[in-house]
């Protein structure tokens, strides 16, 4: 693959996002989530509201920069004419970053054995891409062929970038673990059995430099290291040579009830007053043997006159590098999961969210979700849902979007209204799912 696609894929991603789903931001704690709920918190699968449920397909997106502005009033107005490099607001730092997620929810299923357990099976398919601490100047040289205007110094201390795709089968277990009058306590596992279909990363613990326009020559000092696991292809995923690995979701849930819990109805019929749930989403990881990986002393001044989109023949051609083979173990995008719920009438709900990356910053060798707090309050019925969040997400993004569930169909985004009406958005997501629920 040449390393230019590593780079310069952030842009294709990011416009992807707008026509495709994201991590079903309000539906995921929905006490009629069903699997959907699962992959936020496997506890939630004992004591639904739900007897037993099959997600046919599901498909989620989630994408950004805090180097781009979006507003979709404008690219919507455009009848195809935006070109994101020309007509987006941009916000270049000395270290910007970038951000996708796509979740494609297969046939599943969930369905309760007794009062106290239940079981589920999740099918998914997944990619993640994160490229960290890139100096926005340069970058939007490297877009343009280096045909830019200005000189600029760059300055990317712990450069980092990472795309891995993979598909996963999850066996989900729930338990009700304790039953007090006014308290119940639910514990839940899924054991994944992960398939990679491969990964591309690239890292720099110290790029700096200066480009001078005028002589079209750019300067740098540090070491570059890029690699791909065997025959990866970012635009064009093989998923018949996969590589196999583990993963672990746990999760807890608490549900504290006004009034006493009657034993003769399921617990979801007792209608709790505030629910308080914790999780540890995909732990584990996947080895690829035979990743190409290639080392460059960036020492030296290097002519852009000719380049032509090939950042690796430019490596080549300008810097010492050497080419080894080893083993590459790319980590799942770790994350902690808080919730609170709280039932102001039959009805009427209001969550507090924190979804939180537990990768260290700048982690090589990894993907990572976005920090992210969410407000939500949310009308619920047996048929219907409707969900308006407001997310604080990281890097100083606002959020404000909406999404309903009617009966088997769910659709809705974590940021349309601010991408209609602001320009300076940073993120985008999307989703949409089909299922069939079988109710209590």
């Amino acid at each position: 693959m040449k390393y230019t696609k590593l780079l310069t894929l952030s842009v294709f991603l990011l416009t992807m996002s707008l026509s495709y789903g994201q991590s079903y931001v309000g539906h995921s704690i929905d006490n009629y989530s069903g699997v959907h709920g699962i992959i936020y918190n496997p506890s939630s699968i004992v004591g639904s509201n739900l007897r037993a449920d099959v997600n046919l397909l599901s498909a989620s997106v989630f994408g950004g920069s805090d180097y781009f502005g979006i507003n979709l009033s404008d690219i919507m107005s455009s009848d195809g004419g935006f070109d994101f490099e020309e007509d987006s607001e941009k916000f270049p730092s000395n270290a910007n970053n970038f951000f996708f997620n796509v979740d494609v929810l297969g046939p599943s299923f969930m369905f309760n054995i007794n009062k106290k357990n239940s079981i589920g099976l999740v099918t998914r398919v997944r990619a993640n891409m994160n490229i960290n601490h890139i100096n926005g100047e340069l970058y939007e040289a490297v877009v343009d062929d280096f045909d830019v205007n200005d000189d600029f110094n760059f300055d990317s201390k712990n450069l980092n970038g990472t795309i891995h795709a993979w598909s996963e089968i999850g066996l989900a277990y729930g338990r009700i673990l304790i039953e007090k009058p006014n308290h119940v306590l639910k514990g839940g596992v899924t054991l994944k059995y992960l398939q990679g279909a491969g990964s591309a990363f690239m890292s720099s613990p110290g790029l700096q430099g200066q480009f001078s326009a005028n002589s079209e020559t750019l300067v740098t000092q540090g070491n570059f290291n890029y690699g791909t696991s065997q025959d990866f292809e970012a635009d064009d995923l093989d998923f018949s040579n996969l590589t196999s690995g583990v993963g672990l979701d746990i999760g807890f849930t608490y549900q504290w009830y006004k009034e006493k819990i009657n034993n003769n109805f399921s617990i979801n019929e007792n209608q709790y007053k505030l629910k308080v749930g914790v999780s540890i989403t995909d732990i584990g990881s996947i080895s690829y043997d035979e990743a190409k990986v290639s080392r460059y002393n960036l020492d030296a001044s290097a002519s852009t006159a000719n380049y032509e989109e090939d950042i690796e023949e430019f490596l080549d051609n300008n810097y010492l590098g050497v080419e080894t083979t080893e083993t590459a173990k790319i980590k799942l995008p770790t994350a902690l999961h808080l919730l609170v719920d709280y039932r102001l009438s039959k009805k009427w709900f209001v969550s507090a969210q924190a979804d939180l990356s537990m990768v260290e910053k700048g982690s090589e060798l990894s993907t990572s979700v976005l920090n992210t707090a969410t407000l939500a309050p949310r009308l619920e019925t047996r048929w219907f849902s409707f969900y308006a969040p407001l997310s604080f997400r990281q890097y100083g993004d606002v959020s404000f979007g909406g999404g309903l569930r009617l009966g088997p169909l769910t659709v809705g985004s974590g940021s349309v209204f601010t991408n209609l009406l602001s320009s300076s958005s940073k993120t985008t997501d999307v989703y949409v799912g089909l299922k069939i629920p079988l109710y209590r």
